[in-house]
């Protein structure tokens, strides 16, 4: 299945899985950018956002819990994460802190903010409409990655 096919599917979860991935660079570079601006609260914020992005890698990716040397707490606590509920709590509590990020003045974070809600919307939406989660395949969500993990 090509990546144009897998989006005529109309799976929300295929939508959320890519809104994730864009969301993940996204929380990185608002994250590096924000992170130089000299005010502690920012820098808080920034650093979330950049923790963020690796948390959403490892995610969407499910391939990198078995390539990556990480903790056994680690990889259950994302392996709990992985109906369409979870994924879009995890991602509506990720858009909140981003959100709540204007408290220390206005940033970039905030674009961080709207993609992970929605991501967030788009799993939502996934799960009201009780569609199974599909990984993409160009993301390693079919095959050998889904057998591994």
């Amino acid at each position: 299945m090509t990546l144009k096919e897998e989006f005529q599917t109309r799976n929300f979860s295929i939508y959320g899985q890519w809104f994730g991935i864009l969301s993940m660079i996204i929380c990185l570079a608002t994250g590096i950018s924000s992170i130089f601006t000299f005010r502690p609260l920012i820098i808080v914020f920034a650093a979330l956002a950049i923790a963020s992005s690796f948390l959403i890698l490892f995610i969407e990716v499910p391939l990198l819990l078995r390539i990556c040397p990480t903790s056994g707490k680690f990889d259950d606590f994302v392996r709990k994460i992985s109906t369409n509920y979870m994924r879009a709590a995890a991602y509506g509590a990720m858009a909140i802190i981003q959100f709540l990020s204007n408290l220390g003045g206005p940033t970039s974070l905030i674009a961080a903010g709207v993609f992970l809600l929605l991501t967030a919307i788009c799993y939502t939406l996934a799960g009201i409409k009780g569609q199974d989660f599909i990984g993409s395949k160009t993301l390693g969500g079919a095959g050998v990655a889904q057998m591994i993990v």
